[in-house]
């Protein structure tokens, strides 16, 4: 799928051109938090102080930033963890793998903050890392929304297992030598060719996009690469809404319909006891930023039955 084909395009065709000074950002994260801390290796903002309490994980490269509008609506009826991964929007990137690191500091966030049963909300990156704490923690959970995040990545799926370390090393290899200002030009090209559909919002995107560290980004994404949680599947207890964007002017490029975009989006998901899949058109990866009134309302619904 076309996720796939990029991040292989970024890897192997890095500009070498200087990106434009950053103006001030109309997208940056302006809300106040209630609370910050850490748990483990993830910096976290509370927001909120009643109601079902809701943990937002966001994609790779991206921060705080990417939940405002979530934020904005959910917080006077829901308390809001907000999670930032190590080496993404400015913060210092970990040592060592960050995947299951991630994965454990979430689980460590919900126990030690005594979280009663939260819904995890990830997008993307964030996304497989609420499925993967599903797959081991459903007890702690109260459901999952999987936001254009998937168990594998879209694409590679019939890539043989001993292929697969093979790739996320070449990846990674040419990812983690760009220089900030190449990684600036990667994030723009990934913003106006897969993230949202307007462009100027794209721009504005990529310049917090491009705060982050271009060898923990490569890392990560190198982990992801590598990793097929399929067979846990079965092992989900609890609801989980899968968000599938479709955007037309793409998808006929390969000749893929909004029903056929959302059979392939489930047939990835197969397995998954409690499992409902909604499409939402027209928008591209960031379904927040695309459609944030229907994905607002998609979340309201699916959490209001739990």
């Amino acid at each position: 799928m076309k996720t796939l084909a990029f991040a292989l395009a970024l890897a192997f065709a890095i500009p070498s051109f200087a990106a434009e000074p950053a103006p001030a950002n109309r997208y940056a994260a302006s809300i106040v938090p209630a609370e910050r801390f850490d748990a483990g290796i993830l910096a976290v903002e509370r927001h909120g102080e009643r109601g079902v309490p809701m943990i937002l994980v966001p994609g790779l490269g991206s921060g705080a930033w990417a939940w405002q509008d979530v934020v904005r609506r959910f917080k006077a009826e829901h308390v809001i963890y907000v999670v930032t991964l190590p080496g993404f929007d400015g913060r210092a990137a970990a040592s060592g793998p960050v995947f299951e690191q991630a994965r454990d500091a979430l689980r460590q966030l919900i126990v030690a903050k005594k979280i009663d049963r939260p819904v995890m909300v990830g997008h993307s990156l964030g996304a497989t890392l609420s499925i993967a704490l599903a797959q081991t923690d459903s007890k702690l959970l109260r459901g999952v929304v999987a936001i254009d995040g998937l168990p594998v990545m879209p694409g590679s799926e019939q890539t043989p297992p001993a292929m697969r370390p093979q790739m996320a090393a070449a990846i990674k290899a040419r990812m983690a030598g760009a220089d900030p200002a190449q990684f600036a030009v990667q994030q723009q090209q990934y913003m106006r060719g897969i993230g949202v559909i307007d462009m100027a919002k794209a721009d504005e995107l990529a310049r917090l996009q491009a705060r982050s560290d271009p060898k923990a980004v490569a890392e990560i994404m190198a982990e992801v690469l590598q990793q097929d949680l399929r067979a846990g599947l079965p092992n989900i207890s609890v609801p989980l809404l899968l968000v599938a964007p479709y955007f037309e002017a793409d998808a006929v490029q390969r000749g893929l319909t909004q029903p056929m975009v959302k059979e392939y989006y489930g047939s990835l998901m197969a397995g998954t006891p409690q499992l409902t899949v909604v499409s939402i058109a027209p928008s591209r990866h960031f379904v927040m930023f695309d459609q944030p009134e229907e994905l607002a309302n998609t979340l309201r619904g699916f959490v209001d039955k739990l």
